[in-house]
């Protein structure tokens, strides 16, 4: 039996739901994933917890604040100013408490999201801590296949 190791190659179902129960994502009714550990896809405090089990289990893992997706950072709270969203974006958009916004990363191959928690006057204010940032959340998995 196969068993998890770090890099190993996955086929799996699983369902991560926050602390208020809700699905954040469930491939159960689905098709299975596949990923490589240690390549970021699963948050590094999740992959800890699956090195070890065994291929064919099934499991529900149960993560503290913070541990899955981080401490909340204050330092992630960023005002924008609206004339540069308007330069950079949509002159004509308007933002609401809520709305998430798409941000190119500096080198211009990814991006990043902010959550708008605030509109001021002339600028927003972005929150770009991880939405799971400071919860508890539960991973519920089931290992088809371990290589």
């Amino acid at each position: 039996m196969n068993l998890v190791q770090p890099g190993s190659f996955l086929t799996l179902h699983y369902r991560l739901t926050g602390p208020d129960g809700q699905d954040v994502i469930n491939t159960f009714n689905d098709k299975p994933a596949t990923l490589s550990l240690g390549t970021g896809e699963l948050a590094p405090a999740i992959e800890a917890r699956l090195i070890g089990l065994a291929e064919g289990s099934r499991t529900v893992l149960e993560l503290g604040p913070g541990e899955a997706f981080g401490e909340r950072n204050p330092e992630m709270m960023q005002r924008v100013k609206l004339s540069l969203m308007r330069e950079l974006g949509d002159p004509t958009e308007v933002y609401q408490v809520g709305d998430v916004v798409q941000f190119p990363t500096p080198d211009g191959q990814g991006q990043y999201a902010g959550v708008v928690r605030e509109v001021g006057p002339d600028w927003l204010l972005f929150d770009f801590n991880h939405p799971l940032a400071g919860q508890p959340v539960s991973f519920e998995v089931q290992l088809i296949g371990v290589l």
